[in-house]
């Protein structure tokens, strides 16, 4: 994982590339929270978007391989966390499930699902303080 800032000049860009194996998918919630917390997202925004990259994730690794890798392209700026994960090389998602789309549209704000590129992106804004 790295990271790029240049204060003042645009947001925070994070990207990790991951095996496209269930068994990392923890590795993925676990960084995603970590760049959410750090970055000021509530309590219940950072567990909306481990969900949402837990739901990406899940539909991103059928069928598996183990060639097969997980991109992650983070974008954090004054009010948003946006995720861009794709599966490469690439494959088409499989079957986008009602369900997956109704999770990711309750924990989000904005999802797009691109089923025949195999590639999903999500994005949190932070709620202003009160």
């Amino acid at each position: 994982m790295h990271a790029t800032e240049q204060p003042g000049e645009g947001p925070l860009e994070i990207r990790l590339t991951l095996p496209a194996l269930e068994p990392y998918a923890r590795v993925a919630r676990l960084a995603i929270t970590g760049i959410a917390t750090r970055s000021g997202f509530t309590y219940d925004e950072v567990e909306d978007l481990r969900i949402a990259v837990g739901e990406a994730f899940g539909m991103l690794v059928v069928p598996p391989d183990p060639e097969a890798t997980l991109r992650f392209a983070c974008e954090l700026d004054d009010d948003a966390l946006r995720i861009d994960v794709v599966r490469d090389p690439p494959h088409p998602i499989a079957e986008v499930g009602e369900l997956s789309t109704l999770i990711l549209a309750a924990v989000v704000d904005e999802s797009t699902i691109d089923g025949p590129a195999g590639r999903i992106a999500v994005a949190k804004r932070r709620q202003p303080s009160s």
